[in-house]
């Protein structure tokens, strides 16, 4: 059985490298991207989110290593989706559409082999 870590959808740090983190539906935030949000609504300054100049090499290789291990996240809510607009009978057309994608591509992709 594989273990689904929970990660923030926004900074990819998972459940054990931040204090709290919420839950949505098919998405997490973190007690820190919360705070970043809260300064940017406020106008502040978002001076603890750095750029990514300002990152070390080994700051950024661990942002690299999150974001991969967040994808299947990502994938997962993405599948959710369009097996649910296939439920409701929303054609492949619509869903490619609105993926940027042909009917076809769309079909290939997350049918499953219906």
């Amino acid at each position: 059985m594989v273990e689904t870590i929970m990660r923030c959808s926004f900074c990819s740090k998972d459940k054990s490298e931040v204090d709290r983190l919420i839950a949505g539906p098919a998405v997490f935030i973190c007690n820190e991207c919360v705070g970043l949000c809260e300064q940017v609504l406020s106008e502040q300054s978002a001076s603890n989110f750095p750029t990514l100049d300002g990152k070390s090499d080994e700051e950024l290789l661990a942002d690299v290593a999150r974001l991969y291990r967040s994808r299947g996240q990502v994938e997962t809510a993405l599948q959710e989706r369009v097996q649910h607009l296939r439920s409701r009978s929303v054609t492949w057309a619509r869903i490619g559409e609105a993926l940027g994608m042909s009917r076809q591509s769309a079909w290939e992709r997350f049918s499953g082999e219906e």
